[in-house]
């Protein structure tokens, strides 16, 4: 029976929990189980990896992922577990969830080719999830949620939880290696080739629709709209749910930041430290400064303009960036997330970088068409 106490907030907070929580577990599933080919037996029993010694060739990245990787699931089943049972019920319980899942996934990757089924990351993976069990008992001890409700209520509007989880996923979503800076939502070249692949030998092939002319590479000028627009599009979806004019300009600081240190912290995992800026091309620092003028300029714009200028913004941006190829190179880079270190995180990212702008259209129009009044830019 539910005994917590405290602010609105906070019980709201924890409300989102389990809806939050399953949907992080299924993306965990989806990552540890990507690309969901080849199942096979091995003719050993599925616990087997249990009793296999310990592995001989294991990474720091490997370590670290393992172990982080299921520190938030543990931290949401404990605030969706604690008002149902006693906190330190539902650690354990967190806890003890998360080893489980942990479990049956290394079980079923004995199955998969791509995937080695160890004691090591199962025991990481445990870890994690009890890490994150104690910082949701540990936040709540020091109140630090109440904290965040009150933060919110003063820096936000009401209504701005979808928002909100948008601008948290969107430096997750700039991991994944993107041909031109900042630009999500280049999905339609490679849905072609899915589709077509799919309906090989079948006489659906005809219905899809074929491009008349051959895609050509963005032109300087165009890459770096698609540069700013990509580095604007976070902070209009800020500026639809801010009123104030000196945090907005906050924000806008901050999410300049968090855009190119994610871009930066991609290109260093894809070719190395050293590499770590060699995207920062002339039209990405023009295209930046863009980002950075419009942003200052509408500064002073109305909430439900900023979405309605997003709402133009982002179909442009789109457009461009899909009627654009990928280089060879830049396919040679994709082809080492999907078979390398990262196909952990792979199809986790991937379809964070390809959703991302069209989720924002989605949440723009629930914004735009909510009856509530709009107070204008303070």
């Amino acid at each position: 029976m539910p005994h917590s106490h405290g602010p609105l907030g906070v019980h709201a907070f924890k409300g989102v929990a389990g809806p939050l929580a399953l949907v992080y577990a299924g993306l965990i599933v989806y990552a540890s189980l990507f690309p969901f080919e080849g199942w096979r037996s091995q003719g050993l029993p599925f616990w087997s990896f249990t009793r296999a010694p310990w592995p001989q060739y294991w990474t720091e990245f490997d370590l670290v992922s393992n172990l982080l990787g299921y520190v938030p699931l543990g931290l949401l089943l404990t605030l969706a577990l604690e008002p149902l049972m006693r906190a330190r019920w539902a650690v354990l319980l967190a806890a003890l969830l998360g080893a489980l899942l942990s479990f049956v996934l290394e079980s079923l990757q004995s199955y998969l080719p791509l995937r080695i089924a160890s004691n090591l990351d199962w025991g990481l993976n445990a870890a994690g999830a009890a890490i994150g069990a104690l910082v949701a008992w540990a936040s709540m001890r020091l109140g630090l949620l109440a904290h965040w409700s009150r933060f919110r209520e003063r820096w936000f509007a009401p209504h701005a939880r979808g928002t909100l989880v948008l601008l948290a996923l969107w430096p997750v979503a700039l991991l994944y290696p993107a041909a031109v800076a900042f630009g999500l939502g280049q999905v339609f070249e490679r849905a072609e080739e899915w589709l077509g692949q799919l309906l090989q030998g079948t006489p659906y092939l005809d219905w899809l629709p074929m491009r008349e002319m051959e895609l050509q590479p963005l032109l300087p000028g165009q890459e770096l709209l698609c540069v700013a627009v990509g580095l604007l599009c976070p902070i209009l979806l800020g500026y639809s749910i801010m009123p104030s004019r000196w945090r907005r300009a906050v924000f806008a600081v901050a999410a300049l930041a968090v855009g190119y240190a994610s871009s930066a912290l991609s290109s260093g995992l894809s070719y190395g430290p050293l590499y770590a800026w060699t995207w920062v091309s002339t039209p990405v620092e023009y295209g930046s400064w863009l980002a950075v003028a419009l942003a200052a300029a509408l500064l002073w714009v109305p909430r439900r303009v900023a979405a309605a200028l997003l709402l133009l913004a982002l179909p442009v941006s789109l457009m461009l960036l899909n009627n654009a190829p990928t280089s060879a190179y830049f396919a040679e880079t994709l082809s080492d997330w999907e078979q390398g270190r990262f196909i952990r995180f792979y199809g986790l990212i991937q379809w964070l970088g390809w959703a991302w702008p069209f989720a924002a259209v989605l949440q723009l129009l629930v914004t735009l068409t909510r009856r509530a009044p709009v107070s204008p830019a303070s």
